[in-house]
């Protein structure tokens, strides 16, 4: 039956989802949610890849701002360069776009602060050309 399925949404990822499943992962702390998904052979829950593979299939992806006050995800076209990236918070941030300073998210969760990342040689300055990659924690610079 769900060979069916796939051939039936071909080229696109087929996701089979348990409602039930999901819904008793979900009420599990993590480790004891990691030991459930193991019993079933899967590794990670149903409703993660539904949105991996959901962002994948309509070519989108996700870069981060981050600051003493707070974090948030923003979604944009893959392909995308940073003006553009950066017009989805304010459009004058695109139009007076300088510079982007980039760090993996990667890399700032392994050395814990921008702080950290700046001393290991990890944060970068890239320009109007820069693509930017799905993960990517960034700083805009611009003048308005």
């Amino acid at each position: 039956m769900q060979a069916k399925m796939r051939e039936l949404v071909a080229p696109a990822e087929a996701i089979f989802l348990d409602a039930k499943f999901e819904a008793e992962l979900i009420e599990l702390d993590p480790e004891e949610a990691a030991e459930m998904l193991e019993s079933t052979g899967q590794d990670e829950p149903g409703l993660d890849k539904l949105a991996r593979v959901g962002f994948d299939t309509l070519g989108l992806q996700t870069y981060l701002t981050a600051g003493p006050k707070e974090a948030r995800a923003w979604t944009i076209r893959k392909g995308w360069a940073a003006p553009e990236a950066a017009g989805v918070i304010h459009p004058d941030f695109q139009k007076g776009f300088i510079k982007a300073e980039i760090v993996s998210f990667e890399d700032l969760d392994e050395l814990g602060s921008m702080a950290e990342a700046k001393a290991a040689g990890k944060v970068r300055m890239e320009g109007k050309d820069y693509v930017m990659a799905d993960g990517d924690v960034v700083e805009f610079r611009f003048n308005v």
